[in-house]
């Protein structure tokens, strides 16, 4: 089954856009191994849009590789990735044009699936722009599923229907493999925190074969890209892809990989929050802090082994102090259990806590932990 835990890999958007040539898919393809990317889970390299010619080949129909930046075809470029131990993954949509008008596969589902087959794609990121008012998305997006599955190849398939139509409701009944849940995220701080609130009532329709996913991380790009914007800090980036873990999403990272901080590196390689993530059951959390609570998330999260992670995030301006109360996740103090906790980010013994956990966390932050439960003594 492919997507037996969330997809992780590399998207070109958020830093590239149109400014995307066969050199730096092979630039990209060696920084993820060069990098330990790959060794962390890291798998899927993915040309995003702008990689076609504006319109389809008049004899043949097929959609052809922009003839600059790709001269050599996009099956030359996939067998490059491919002899990385990578997996290669192109972009197209449901409509006539793609969102930056390019050729679009609406009436080309299962040309265009054969197509990206014989190229050797293993992913496809499928958009929702400009297909015509009268056409259905469920049917648009089953359609397309259907004609992944009789392309001869295995195609994890990226819906990105931006949350409309109330998707988490019919999604995967069209053979989604992970399902863009919101609009577009951009390098600030409200952003990825819009994004994140805006899924914490619909992450009970993600699980194992098809995942929530709140779009591609901005984590270490500092205002440079597409999507640059204002920037974030590192704090910033902590809590966002803390949040992506805790949440079960694909990590897809969109910063340039090849000049990554030392610290992005870190990061978006810490094995401890990778395997939050990456948890076999993909359980969603429970929120502990108030519903009208809006600068901070408390979320409490079931995993397979037995243990549990506890993510405390203060979306706040100023630092804040918070007290997590063990009878919020359910744990009767009286049980005659207390909670070990270790911390995810910084690797160190957080101590032993019977009733609440006192927790100090600094202006857009967070602290994650790996909670055991051990007997009181």
């Amino acid at each position: 089954m492919l997507a037996k835990t969330p997809p992780m890999g590399f998207n070109t958007w958020n830093t590239f856009g149109d400014r995307i040539n066969e050199q730096l898919i092979h630039e990209a393809a060696d920084a993820m191994i060069r990098l330990g990317l790959k060794d962390a889970g890291y798998e899927y390299l993915v040309v995003d849009d702008c990689w076609s010619e504006y319109e389809r080949d008049p004899v043949t129909d097929r959609i052809v590789p922009h003839h600059e930046k790709f001269p050599n075809g996009m099956k030359v470029v996939a067998d490059y990735v491919h002899k990385k131990g990578l997996k290669f993954g192109m972009y197209s949509s449901d409509g006539v044009r793609t969102c930056a008008d390019y050729p679009g596969s609406f009436d080309h589902e299962f040309l265009d699936a054969r197509t990206f087959a014989e190229w050797g794609v293993d992913y496809l990121k499928y958009d929702n722009c400009y297909h015509p008012a009268s056409a259905d998305e469920p049917t648009l997006y089953r359609r397309m599923g259907m004609a992944l599955r009789a392309s001869g190849r295995e195609i994890l398939f990226a819906a990105c229907n931006w949350g409309s139509n109330d998707v988490w409701s019919w999604i995967r009944s069209t053979g989604a493999h992970m399902y863009r849940s919101t609009g577009d995220i951009f390098d600030n701080p409200e952003s990825y925190r819009n994004i994140a609130r805006s899924q914490m009532k619909h992450l009970d329709a993600s699980a194992p074969g098809c995942f929530n996913d709140m779009d591609m991380l901005t984590v270490g790009m500092y205002g440079r890209g597409l999507v640059g914007s204002l920037g974030c800090n590192s704090a910033d980036y902590r809590s966002q892809f803390a949040l992506w873990c805790m949440f079960s999403c694909p990590l897809m990272l969109g910063c340039d990989i090849r000049n990554m901080r030392e610290e992005t590196l870190k990061l978006v390689t810490n094995r401890e929050l990778i395997a939050i993530d990456q948890d076999p059951e993909a359980r969603p959390p429970i929120f502990l802090q108030a519903e009208h609570e809006t600068d901070r998330i408390i979320a409490f999260k079931f995993l397979t082994d037995g243990s549990y992670a506890l993510g405390v995030f203060n979306l706040s301006e100023e630092d804040r102090e918070y007290r997590v109360l063990f009878n919020d996740t359910g744990l009767d103090v009286k049980a005659g259990v207390a909670l070990s906790f270790h911390e995810v980010i910084t690797d160190e013994d957080a101590g032993v806590h019977r009733e609440h956990l006192y927790v100090k966390v600094p202006s857009h932050d967070c602290r994650v932990f790996r909670v055991s439960l051990v007997q009181r003594a």
